[in-house]
């Protein structure tokens, strides 16, 4: 089963477009804890110009004013493309994925932020960085088939604690589970494997590869958990969605996520970008059609342990979103109405999204 056709139940408005970036803008990621609990919202922005910008909000107390600025250039740390930003837990280093085969840490110095680490290894392009949950690993992946995972010391030194060499392509993307030290990785070669440390040998293992058999058909760019880590969405360039679920509470078991539905006939070229709302549960993907699409779960149709498939539903589509492929789409932690994404047309836009629970 996939996507029932739905009713609109989803507004989505542009709050404000982010210009500065002079070449395509690969990635977003908001700041933890920002824009709640008096602090401003802050979201980062990597491009193909080596840049990273910092984008603040202003002084109005709603985010969803016009005022966001940027209010710092990250450069001269990366000499070619910045391909993924990703902040720690606590929101005080921003890790930064560039093509030169490098990774920079930076930290926020009484609001300034400087380059405190740079972690080399990958033979080449770094496509993509993420912290867990716990902010002490950081993983990386790259070109060059292999994922890194790095051990954060005191200092901010980062050791490397173990090198994974699982895929036979590129590795597109790595993501933390979110409360647990289990790691995802997406790939070339339409793979997404699962890795877990084995308890024993402290060694770094593949306990489950979804391939082609019964996964994507083709190669599997982004991943996002749901906000329990219990389900798992997938993109790809086969022009489809699948949503996994794990029903086993032992993560050390063989299959840890089994196949609940394919979401297709909806993008156009390839899906790049998918996030999965901690707030509210929905679904945003994005794609080389330069459209960003939300999906929701049928309320009609709440999956039991038995019960087969989950459905979920196209709840709007936002078409020319940007004005050609959409790379990247982020909700929000918090604030359960704002979406971010980035484009090869060089800009970030920062969207409100409302939602009418019919």
């Amino acid at each position: 089963m996939g996507v029932g056709a739905g009713e609109e139940e989803v507004q989505v408005s542009v709050v404000q477009e982010l210009e500065g970036h002079s070449d395509r803008v690969w990635s977003v990621a908001w700041r933890p804890g920002s824009g709640i609990s008096g602090r401003p919202a802050m979201l980062a922005s990597c491009s193909g110009d080596k840049t990273v910008r910092l984008w603040q909000h202003g002084p109005s107390p709603s985010c969803f004013s016009p005022s966001w600025s940027c209010v710092a250039v990250l450069e001269e740390m990366h000499k070619r493309t910045v391909r993924s930003c990703e902040w720690s837990p606590d929101g005080r280093l921003l890790a930064t994925a560039s093509f030169d085969g490098t990774t920079a840490i930076w930290e926020d110095v009484g609001g300034d932020f400087e380059c405190v680490a740079s972690l080399e290894g990958h033979e080449n392009e770094v496509k993509s960085v993420s912290w867990n949950a716990s902010g002490t690993l950081l993983a990386t992946c790259g070109r060059d088939k292999s994922v890194w995972i790095w051990e954060l010391q005191p200092g901010n030194e980062f050791e490397c604690a173990s090198v994974l060499h699982g895929h036979s392509q590129d590795v597109k993307m790595v993501l933390w589970h979110p409360s647990e030290d289990i790691l995802v990785s997406a790939s070339y070669d339409n793979c997404i494997k699962v890795w877990i440390e084995d308890s024993d040998t402290e060694d770094w293992t593949c306990v489950q590869t979804i391939d082609e058999s019964w996964g994507h058909t083709s190669t599997v760019w982004a991943v996002s958990f749901d906000s329990l880590g219990r389900r798992l969405v997938s993109c790809s360039n086969d022009l489809t969605l699948k949503v996994w679920d794990s029903s086993s509470k032992s993560f050390t078991d063989g299959n840890l996520w089994r196949h609940l539905c394919t979401i297709s006939g909806y993008h156009e070229r390839t899906i790049f970008s998918v996030d999965w709302s901690k707030t509210t549960g929905l679904i945003a993907s994005a794609a080389g059609d330069d459209c960003i699409r939300i999906f929701s779960e049928d309320s009609d149709d709440k999956m039991t342990p038995d019960s087969g498939p989950a459905t979920y539903k196209l709840l709007v589509r936002k078409e020319k979103a940007h004005s050609t492929d959409v790379n990247c789409v982020r909700w929000h932690l918090q604030e359960a109405s704002l979406l971010a994404s980035a484009g090869d047309d060089n800009t970030v836009k920062v969207w409100r999204v409302d939602y009418r629970n019919s």
